[in-house]
């Protein structure tokens, strides 16, 4: 689904308001104010033609203005209408209306006529039209015997109407006696004339009461024809009627129904012609007979029907061209067509026109000695006559006035009088209408007035027309300028447009726009001026429409209409919902800038308009909410076509809900095995809505229909009928089926058991059968019923043999089944494997090989070896541990395997066994091997004492796991800098049997590096590392010890803490410094290092602690300290002995768990240069400032 966006915006200054407007103001410009002497005006009038209720008064309107107010008189049928002598009619006081009293007695009848009003005064007359008072009329149909209507089938068939004349004629319509419309169709209609065509006639179209019914709306009463009777025979009914009374023959004749080409009913003949007037409605019509029922076409001869006009009503019997003008004129054919030929019929129209006008006379304003014209042009066919009338006088019998001359459709004035103030009328007349307009012309000298409001303000929305009035009157007719501003310069050129009524138009008002405007009227009398404002306001405009949404039923949709407007226009938001108030509802919830609906259901599907309104412009934007939801479950469920094995099921769709359905599930339930339970049948495209489904015998079936979309499934349909299928032999077999014996002396037969539905008929039950395979023995069968396990006893232990299962019920076997293989019990191993060695390949893995033994001796499924070893002794520890065996599968018949995960220089035993399903057999004598050395793990510990200006003491722990016999030590160590730089690097090898060191001719207050590890004779293991620093000379150990021992005096407790507040007030300061650029020089080197941590001096022996490590090369980090006793732990390590060269992925303990746990990382090589570190102790730091 597209998403649906609509924006409209709609201003009070756009185009179509401005002509409004326009046309408003040139009207009030021409208007004499009414302080002011001029002749009568008539400003309203009753119709032409005017029809009116007999049972209503009749109110015949005249309204005039004038200065003085005119008076008013009429005339009826030409001559003077003397209403003082009629009690039943009255004037409207200050008004011409005539108000004819026929409630109380009058008869409309007796006021039937031709009335003229005429509006007078001192300066001239003023008449209306003449104006046709005719009652309308409502009769009854007169009384005629109507003969019932015999035809044969297939003829064609005209009911004629013919309803009684009315005022205004009535609408006709065809009903029956229990008031509903007969239906109508291409072969069944009505034409403009009221009577009921028929093309031909059919069996179903017999009936008695055909009423035609005639409603007239002035009245309101509907005139009832008497029912008409039609009975159409039908072949059949012929025949009958022929053999009981063969004269009928003659009337009927025995001819079977048969087809016939087109002939039209009406209009008649080949030709017609039809005059219509302009501007109105042509309606031309061809209704044919004819059986197939015709077809009607329609085409203008030598042109094109016109577009967008022409429309095509009664099934296309009828062409409907609105708006007619004299282009429309020509030949017009319709043509009735069907399988058997065609019939045309031509219509000559000819358009006529009442008169129109070209330009209408218009009042004139002059002042004295100027000269004017009235000007009366009118067009119809054939042309209409122009006459002139003065004060209602033809004005060839009017007083003279010299003045004035006529020249056929124009009145020449010149130089004018006061007295030649009067009223002239137009009449243009033909054979078809007139038109009169009645014009003054008024002699005044008059001063400029200006009409428009002072001050006046105008707001307009920017880029919009703006419309600046200036309505004036003066006569001689005043000349207009317009000023902007209070001493502005006149306004002129193209972007301002001048009207003659003196409104100022601004087409695209900008901001600039703003300010004041002056209008200045002046005649050759004087000079008036008046000032208007203007303000240019900003466009109201969404800026965040309601965009398209997609909910699900009781879901929730917020649409926002956010906007921006003028600060000072007050905006108001409407909320619609197709094009209508939103409903009445505490689910719909408006916001400032939201709709939020709660708990969406489908009635809330439809277009949602956010409509902003303020004084001078409206905008809206609209969005389509979607509701969806799970389809509506299916319905109407029908079973067709029953065949024993298949049936074709049907259903009617429910409501999809928005969502289109992509399918249907059909499920069935079988009421005679499983009531209750339904299941899967088979599904299908959404498209489609019946299906023919498979059928097993011997089930009572019930289906249902579920429908799914996007959003889920439906509920299910309401069950089919039930439908039981003939019952029938079993068409398939138990699958499954397996032989395997439990004992060593027995086979199990299992298999899957049919379903219900699968047994195809009462009785089921199942034939085991069963033989020795590769023996030629007979089957051997049982049948058994409700089980799907069969024990066969006394078998020899695990040989073959051939099972077979069939199904079978009252009505017979099913298809023979497939043999399947099958084995009875198996029993444990005979033998065990042979031949048993053992290649040593590194320190932590071997591979065994062994013989096979004899398939024979397995006695079962042959599912592997497997391999018990475990470690008897570790030959570098005399410490014998808790033996545990491990064991390792080989599967299928290998003759090898691996040993992973030994441990280095260790001495193991393994032996081999056979297994099968049932067991493993005996196993092989032990077999014992031994691992070679290995690389050691790293030292158990590193702890560096008893530091002086020139030594240090190192004492360690031997390894956890030697894996061979120690070699040596390896001590590598080097000093780090001020910088951080590692120095020249030192290697000492140390006796394996040592456990202490002391280093002799070391630097004083200088951090050094010590890396160590043990070795074999395989190679090096895991090394651990520790920093150490050597203490500073005795000028300042001696300074310390005195600090401590005046550390505990009250005296320098209180100095210390007024040293450490200045202190505290100094790094404050270098604080700030710092932050605006400064750096302080020791805080640069701890910034470029991690702070280490340095433990406090001792108060026995004034030494400093050591330092400890947690990755290579670098010093402890800030936050870690050596255990309480000085010791450091090997670290554990990520390393792999494949790292060393050992070639197999880790170590194992002799429970057979990995144990990299116990080795230490291994170490990178230590750098021989320089190399980066991390920051030095605060020692260092001091020495570096010394």
């Amino acid at each position: 689904m597209q998403p649906k966006i609509m924006m409209k915006k709609k201003s009070i200054s756009a185009s179509k308001a401005s002509l409004v407007l326009f046309l408003c103001q040139m009207i009030s410009a021409l208007d004499v104010p009414l302080d002011l002497s001029q002749p009568p005006t008539i400003t309203q009038q009753s119709p032409k033609d005017y029809i009116v209720d007999p049972r209503e008064n009749i109110v015949i309107q005249c309204e005039a203005k004038g200065k003085p107010p005119p008076s008013f008189s009429w005339t009826r049928n030409g001559t003077h209408f003397d209403i003082d002598k009629d009690a039943q009619v009255t004037m409207k006081p200050n008004s011409g209306t005539l108000v004819i009293n026929i409630m109380n007695g009058g008869k409309a009848e007796a006021y039937e006529g031709v009335y003229q009003c005429t509006a007078r005064n001192e300066r001239g007359a003023a008449i209306s039209n003449n104006i046709v008072i005719r009652p309308s009329r409502s009769p009854l149909w007169t009384k005629e015997k109507l003969e019932p209507n015999q035809v044969r089938e297939g003829d064609s068939l005209v009911l004629h109407c013919r309803p009684p004349v009315g005022l205004p004629p009535p609408i006709i319509f065809w009903m029956d006696n229990a008031f509903q419309r007969l239906p109508q169709s291409e072969r069944v209609s009505q034409g403009l004339n009221g009577d009921l065509y028929f093309s031909n006639v059919q069996p179903e179209d017999t009936r008695e009461d055909y009423i035609c019914y005639a409603r007239f709306n002035h009245t309101q009463t509907i005139q009832q024809k008497q029912p008409i009777s039609v009975k159409v025979f039908s072949m059949d009914s012929l025949n009958d009627t022929i053999a009981a009374n063969l004269s009928d023959t003659d009337i009927y004749g025995a001819r079977p129904v048969t087809e016939r080409q087109p002939v039209l009913l009406t209009p008649t003949g080949s030709t017609s012609t039809k005059v219509e007037l302009r501007g109105n409605v042509l309606l031309l019509e061809c209704i044919a007979a004819g059986l197939p029922t015709p077809v009607i076409r329609w085409i203008k001869e030598g042109g094109e029907l016109p577009a967008n006009r022409t429309f095509f009503e009664n099934f296309k019997k009828t062409l409907k061209i609105i708006d007619v003008s004299e282009a429309d004129s020509g030949n017009y054919k319709c043509i009735a067509r069907n399988t058997l030929g065609s019939a045309h019929h031509v219509i000559s129209v000819t358009v006529k026109a009442a008169p129109y006008w070209i330009t209408a006379p218009r009042n004139l304003v002059l002042s004295p000695g100027e000269d004017g014209t009235l000007i009366c042009r009118a067009n119809g066919n054939p042309k209409p006559s122009i006459s002139w009338l003065a004060n209602g006088v033809p004005i060839a019998i009017a007083p003279e006035d010299p003045s004035r001359k006529v020249d056929g459709d124009t009145i020449i004035f010149s130089q004018v009088q006061e007295r030649s103030s009067a009223v002239y009328q137009c009449n243009a007349s033909n054979e078809y209408g007139y038109l009169l307009a009645n014009a003054f012309v008024n002699v005044l000298a008059e001063p400029p007035r200006i009409l428009t409001p002072a001050n006046k303000l105008y707001q307009v929305i920017a880029d919009s027309p703006a419309l600046l009035d200036c309505a004036y009157f003066g006569s001689p007719k005043p000349e207009i300028e317009w000023f902007k501003g209070v001493k502005g310069s006149i306004l002129r050129g193209s972007e301002y447009i001048f009207h003659d009524n003196g409104t100022l138009e601004i087409p695209v008002a900008q901001k600039d726009s703003t300010g004041a405007y002056t209008c200045v009227a002046r005649n050759k009398l004087g000079k008036i001026q008046n000032e208007v404002q203007l303000e240019i306001k900003d466009p109201t405009v969404i800026i965040k429409q309601p965009e398209y949404k997609v909910i699900q039923r009781y879901g929730q949709v917020s649409f926002e209409c956010i906007i921006k407007h003028d600060s000072t226009l007050l905006p108001t938001v409407i909320w619609l919902k197709d094009n209508d108030e939103l409903p009445d509802d505490e689910r719909f919830l408006v916001g400032k800038d939201n709709l939020t609906i709660m708990n969406v259901t489908d009635k809330d599907d439809g277009t949602y308009t956010c409509i902003v309104n303020t004084t001078l412009d409206s905008v809206s934007a609209s969005a389509v909410l979607t509701v969806v939801a799970r389809p509506n479950p299916p319905f109407d469920l029908e079973l067709t076509g029953q065949l024993e094995r298949s049936v074709e099921l049907s259903w009617i769709p429910g409501d999809e809900n928005n969502s289109p359905i992509t399918n249907f599930v059909i499920e069935y339930e079988d009421g005679l095995h499983e009531p209750g339970v339904w299941h899967y049948q088979t599904e299908v495209p959404g498209t489609q809505t019946t299906v023919q489904l498979k059928l097993s015998p011997y089930v009572n079936y019930s289906f249902r229909v579920i429908a799914v979309n996007e959003i889920g499934r439906s509920q299910p349909s309401e069950p089919s009928e039930q439908y039981l299928t003939k019952s029938a032999n079993p068409d398939e077999n138990p699958s499954n089926v397996q032989g395997i014996g439990s004992e060593p002396d027995n086979l199990v037969i299992t298999w899957e058991s049919l379903k219900g539905f699968q047994s195809n008929g009462p009785g089921l039950q199942y034939k085991v059968s069963w033989r020795q395979k590769d023996v030629d023995d007979e089957w051997t069968s049982v049948i058994v019923a409700n089980v799907s396990k069969y024990i066969v006893s006394g078998t020899p232990t695990f040989v073959p043999y051939e099972i077979k299962v069939q199904a079978l019920n009252d009505l017979g076997y099913a298809p023979e089944p497939s043999e399947v293989i099958g084995h009875s019990g198996e029993d444990l191993p005979m033998v065990a494997p042979g031949n048993v060695q053992v290649h040593v390949i590194n320190s932590t893995l071997a591979k065994v090989h062994w013989d096979p033994v004899p398939l024979k001796t397995v006695r079962g499924h042959l599912q592997g070896y497997k391999v018990y070893y475990w470690k008897v002794q570790s030959l570098s520890r005399r410490s014998r541990r808790h033996v545990e065996k491990k064991i390792l599968t080989f599967r299928g018949n290998k003759t090898f395997g691996m040993l992973p995960g030994l441990e280095p220089y260790s001495t193991y035993k393994l032996n081999v066994r056979v297994a099968n399903g049932k067991g493993e057999g005996p196993a092989s004598p032990d077999k014992v091997f031994r691992t070679p050395e290995g690389v050691p793990s790293s030292p158990s510990f590193l702890k560096i004492t008893n530091p002086t200006l020139d030594s240090l003491t190192l004492e360690w722990g031997s390894p956890t796991h030697p894996n061979g016999v120690l070699t040596s030590y390896i001590l590598k160590f080097q000093p780090i800098n001020n910088t951080h730089e590692l120095g020249p690097l030192v290697e000492i090898r140390i006796p394996a049997n040592e456990s202490s060191l002391i280093l002799k001719n070391l630097n004083y207050s200088t951090r050094y590096k010590f890396y160590f590890n043990a070795q074999t004779s395989v190679g090096s293991g895991n090394q651990i590392t520790e920093e150490a620093v050597t203490i500073m000379d005795e000028g300042k150990m001696a300074m310390a010890s005195r600090q401590v021992d005046i550390a505990t005096q009250g005296w320098f407790i209180g100095l210390m803490c007024a040293v450490a507040l200045l202190i505290l007030i100094l790094l404050i300061v270098c604080f700030i410094r710092r932050n605006k650029g400064g750096k302080y020089p020791v805080k640069e080197k701890e910034d470029a290092h991690a702070d280490p941590e340095i433990q406090p001096m001792k108060e026995d022996d004034g030494t400093f602690g050591e330092y400890s490590d947690a990755e290579d090369h670098k010093p402890l980090k800030k936050g870690s300290r050596t255990p309480s006793d000085r010791t450091v732990k090997k670290e554990d390590s990520d390393d792999s002995l494949v790292d060393y060269g050992e070639g197999v992925n880790g170590q194992f303990n002799e429970d057979g768990s990995f144990i990299g746990q116990y080795s230490g990382k291994k170490e990178k090589e230590p750098a021989e240069g320089n190399e980066s570190s991390e920051a030095p102790s605060p020692v260092n730091a001091m020495n570096s400032f010394v």
